[in-house]
């Protein structure tokens, strides 16, 4: 299989390019680190519905591309179908959990439908890679429910989620 194979929410994105007000140094220098690292021997997975990359590409600019989480997206158009550094895993839909590959867990049932498909596609790789996590803090409400699926989740920026899930809901997660 692949070495190292990563998926990259979002967030990390547009945290790298800037658009995440409340964010720390730390946290925007490691986003940038993690997706120059995947562009440098890096092997990132996604759908092959290209669910993931629309994503990206609606949230960039990839025709001028200014910051680093637009040159990651525009990377990852160039190298979208060079196996060696991209991925595409084939998801089958579900009624209720958006795809097949979704767990089917109590747990997370209110899960956001607009993420399920970065656990989806990580649960039906063979090796179940990780997900990299910046800002958004509801994650690590279903951190467990994603270890007990073997999914594993990277918050890169431990210390700001923490942070956001105290301010948002109370707590630390």
């Amino acid at each position: 299989m692949t070495s190292n194979p990563t998926i990259v929410d979002t967030n990390v994105i547009l945290v790298a390019n800037g658009l995440h007000q409340d964010i720390s140094d730390s946290c925007l220098l490691n986003c940038i680190q993690r997706l120059h690292d995947i562009t440098i021997s890096g092997h990132i997975v996604i759908d092959d519905d290209f669910l993931i990359l629309s994503e990206y590409m609606n949230k960039t600019d990839v025709k001028k591309p200014i910051g680093i989480g637009d040159k990651f997206v525009k990377w990852l158009l160039q190298n979208k179908d060079n196996n060696s550094r991209c991925t595409k895993i084939t998801l089958q839909p579900h009624m209720v959990r958006a795809f097949e590959s979704f767990p089917d867990d109590e747990d997370l049932q209110y899960f956001d439908p607009p993420d399920r498909k970065f656990v989806a596609v990580a649960a039906a790789h063979p090796e179940k890679p990780h997900i990299l996590q910046a800002a958004d803090c509801k994650w690590l409400d279903w951190e467990s429910a994603l270890i007990r699926h073997g999914i594993s989740v990277k918050f890169i920026c431990a210390e700001d989620v923490k942070r956001f899930h105290q301010k948002k809901f109370g707590s630390n997660g």
